[in-house]
């Protein structure tokens, strides 16, 4: 997995619902180094603490493979990376084979995979339609946000590379599908609340999916 963009926003104005919102998603490659650090990359905006950076969503990262499923659905876009809101465009970043929990080293930072996006109103805004928030989910491929464990500059062209797998066997797609599906996998669901990756918030709310 190599990063090939780095990507930050300014604030920017939206409307919805005849109301005006304040966002960060319109995010934009710079040719700089950015800094991750322990709530946010350091420069972008997070205007919306509450969905949006801190602990467990301090960077987000979206795999450049998905580029094209996209642009095929919406090829009347404005494309360039950062569309979908993340901070770092990865090749081949696969949501199948990274695990909630895995420490990964980025440029001079440390990172530990948490948890997937989940798409909100403000992505719909940017691509035109609220449709593509269910798109987005039947797609299957969110990519993932992270914990930073050592703040630090990462530039594109730097690698991910893996210095310690999770313990838990959980993948960002199995735990993507146990957000959604109304049949939750009762296997996943308790690897998901015994993996402190994941916010205590989160763990607690699914599980009330568990059957005793």
């Amino acid at each position: 997995m190599q990063i090939v963009s780095t990507n930050i926003a300014k604030p920017t104005a939206i409307n919805f619902n005849g109301q005006e919102v304040i966002t960060g998603i319109y995010k934009t490659p710079t040719k700089q180094p950015i800094y991750l650090g322990k709530e946010n990359v350091k420069d972008d905006e997070v205007t919306d603490r509450k969905h949006h950076g801190g602990e467990f969503k301090a960077c987000y990262l979206f795999s450049e493979n998905h580029y094209p499923y996209w642009k095929n659905l919406y090829p009347n876009l404005d494309w360039n990376y950062g569309m979908f809101g993340e901070n770092l465009t990865v090749k081949d970043l696969d949501e199948t084979k990274i695990h909630i929990g895995d420490l990964y080293k980025i440029g001079t930072s440390m990172v530990q995979i948490t948890q997937p996006r989940e798409p909100c109103f403000k992505f719909g805004v940017k691509f035109g339609t609220q449709e593509v928030l269910k798109q987005f989910i039947d797609h299957g491929f969110p990519g993932t946000y992270v914990r930073i464990l050592e703040e630090g500059l990462v530039k594109t062209g730097d690698r991910l590379e893996l210095v310690e797998p999770s313990k838990s066997s959980l993948t960002t797609s199995q735990f993507y599908k146990l957000l959604f599906s109304k049949d939750k996998n009762q296997e996943h669901l308790q690897l998901a609340i015994k993996n402190e990756a994941l916010p205590q918030s989160k763990r607690d709310k699914l599980s009330a999916f568990i059957k005793y």
